[in-house]
Parts: structure tokens; C-alpha cells; sequence
């Protein structure tokens, strides 16, 4: 019978004790160098040792026992989005967990599907992380903030259209995308505006404030708002193109780019004249819609970088006491093009 192999499970777990003595150092001077410590002035031929020593033993720097040094993690945790989100606010959340790495904080996922506002406050308090940034498709009550605050949390940071109390916020008014898109519509003329309401589940977080700014621009106005639901199928769109001179609608905001040229594609595949029988506009100026015939309008959003986020999180993980502020994370202005 052969003698099965010592498997690597079976090893003693390196220790810093062993990588101070393989590098010929101290283990505080480990410490230093594998924690990123600047406080202390150590030379880079003696962080090159270190950190060779430690590669070569398979070292990695105990977390809890980091935390329990510093008093806190340095976990910052995103609650993960159950929603489809647009290539615009997917570059915004990479851009957001690079720059939060670049930081030296580690950036945990969690999923949230299922739980209410103060369950979810519960679970993520489990993990004691540093910081919370909540990207709105749960939201915070105060009691919430409170209990995550009273487990460890220097910075709680909603992301979304209204500020928690306790919480520093940043606002991202979903009503202004809908504004600029039907203002812009009025101005070329259009009165019986239609407004795409997504059928995916989840997406109503964006789609109904949306809507309220649509209503809000033609609000006084011989304007008149039509929702029109759509999936995000072929079919879903050739069932609406296929009724669409049934609902008398003069122009059409799509909700964003990509629902639009779904759209678009099904209105001229239904012989529908686009722009002269109706108008289409979308959100989010993708390169994509540029490259269409006609030309898509859009509605360009502009939102602060990853980079302003994750700095604003270091800055308040630094001053927990600070008054929590509010900041505006978007604005919104219609660009026209040939489709409307």
C-alpha cells in the first residue's frame, strides 16, 4: 500500500517569527513592511527581503490580529446590487473597489437579496467592517446606522435619492435623468411623451424616480406622460413597436441606451419613422448609440469618479465624529442627436 502524501494542510502555518528570521529582521520590522506601516522609516532593500521572505514561506498577515492592533478592520463593505445596472454605473462601482485597494482597505461583497433594512444592518454588522457603502436597493433606517456605528463602523455612506440620518450621503437624484430627457423632447415639439418603464425586477430603484421627472417637466404643460412597460427582449419590443400607433405617442424616453436601441431597432422594423414619427431618446451616452442610424440622443449623466467616493470614505474612516454631510454624486443634461 502506498503511503499517501503529506498534503500541504498538514504543514505548520508560517508565522512572522519565521519570516523575521529568514529575512535576518526584527518581527516588528515584518510588521511594518507587511502592513504598509509609513510611520516608520524602513529602507527599501530591507522591504525587498521582507516581503521575499515572506513569499517564499507563503506568509500572509493575520487579519483579525491586524485589527485587534488597530482597533478596527479595514474592511469596507458593499452590499452587492440583485439589479441589473448599465455599463455607465458598473465602471463607477470597478473604479470605486480599485481606488478603495489602492487605499489599503479590503472591499467585501456581500449579498443582501431577501433581507429587510435592519436585517441587513444586522448581517453586515457581523463582519464588523470599518465601512458601510449601501448603494440604495436597501435602505438604511437610522436604527440601522446606529447598530452597524455601535459594531465598529467609523463611516456609513448611502448612495441613493434621500439621506438616512446618521449617515453620510450621497445623492443620486435618478429625477433629474427623466427631467432633462422630456424637457428636451418638449423643446423639439413632442407632446404625447411616453416613458419606458423597465419589467425587470429591481430596476424600478432608477425607473420610477425617473418617471416622477418626466411628469415633473411636463408638469403645466400641454405635455402629456404615457408609461409604457418593456422587457428587455426582442420580443417584449416587437409587442410594443407592434401597438405603438395604437398609443398615439409622438416621442419616446427609453428609460437608458440600451432599452432605446432595443426599441429603436423594433419601432423601424415596424415601418415607424424615427425621428418623424416619433422621437427616442435614452440615458447613459454610450459609445454604442453614437454608431447607430440615426444617431441615438441620450441623456448624459455625470457622476463625481470612484476615486472621489473611496477617498471620501478614507477621510471619514479617519474622523468618524465629523457631521455627516451630504454630498451630489450626479447632474444630468440632454445631448440631441438625429433620433429625436
Amino acid at each position: 500500500m502506498s503511503q499517501t502524501p503529506k498534503q500541504p494542510a498538514d504543514r505548520p502555518v508560517p508565522t512572522s517569527a519565521d519570516v523575521a528570521r529568514l529575512a535576518g529582521v526584527s518581527r516588528a520590522t515584518v510588521s511594518y513592511v507587511l502592513n504598509n506601516t509609513s510611520a516608520v522609516r524602513i529602507s527599501e532593500p530591507t522591504r525587498v527581503r521582507v516581503r521575499a521572505a515572506a513569499e517564499e514561506l507563503g506568509y500572509v498577515p493575520h487579519a483579525a490580529a491586524r485589527s485587534l492592533r488597530a482597533g478596527h478592520t479595514r474592511i469596507v463593505l458593499l452590499p452587492t446590487a440583485h439589479i441589473p445596472v448599465g455599463p455607465l454605473y458598473s465602471r463607477f462601482f470597478n473604479e470605486l473597489q480599485w481606488e478603495l485597494r489602492r487605499l489599503d482597505y479590503t472591499v467585501v461583497q456581500y449579498g443582501s437579496l431577501g433581507l429587510g433594512a435592519d436585517e441587513a444592518a444586522r448581517a453586515w454588522a457581523e463582519l464588523r467592517p470599518v465601512a458601510v457603502v449601501s448603494l440604495g436597493e436597501i435602505e438604511l433606517t437610522p436604527q440601522g446606522v446606529q447598530l452597524l456605528k455601535r459594531s465598529g463602523a467609523r463611516a456609513v455612506i448611502t448612495l441613493g435619492p434621500q439621506r438616512v440620518e446618521g449617515a453620510h450621503a450621497l445623492v443620486m437624484d435618478q429625477r433629474e435623468i427623466g427631467e432633462s430627457a422630456v424637457a428636451h423632447l418638449r423643446e423639439r415639439g413632442r407632446r404625447r411623451i411616453g416613458v419606458l418603464i423597465p419589467e425587470e425586477l429591481g430596476l424600478e430603484l432608477f425607473s420610477k424616480p425617473r418617471l416622477a421627472g418626466a411628469r415633473k417637466a411636463a408638469h403645466g404643460t400641454d405635455a402629456v406622460i404615457e408609461p409604457v412597460t418593456m422587457a428587455y427582449t426582442e420580443e417584449s419590443a416587437a409587442e410594443l413597436a407592434g401597438r405603438w400607433r395604437e398609443l398615439g405617442l409622438d416621442a419616446v424616453f427609453a428609460y437608458n441606451d440600451e432599452y432605446a436601441m432595443l426599441l429603436m431597432s423594433a419601432l423601424q422594423d415596424a415601418d415607424i419613422d424615427v425621428p418623424g414619427e416619433t422621437a427616442v431618446i435614452g440615458a447613459d451616452d454610450l459609445l454604442l448609440g453614437r454608431l447607430l442610424r440615426p444617431r441615438l440622443s441620450t441623456v448624459h449623466v455625470e457622476m463625481v469618479t470612484g476615486r472621489h467616493l473611496a477617498e471620501l470614505v478614507d477621510r471619514v474612516v479617519r474622523d468618524p465624529d465629523g457631521t455627516p454631510e451630504r454630498h451630489d454624486l450626479m447632474g444630468a443634461r440632454a445631448l440631441p442627436r438625429e433620433s429625436s
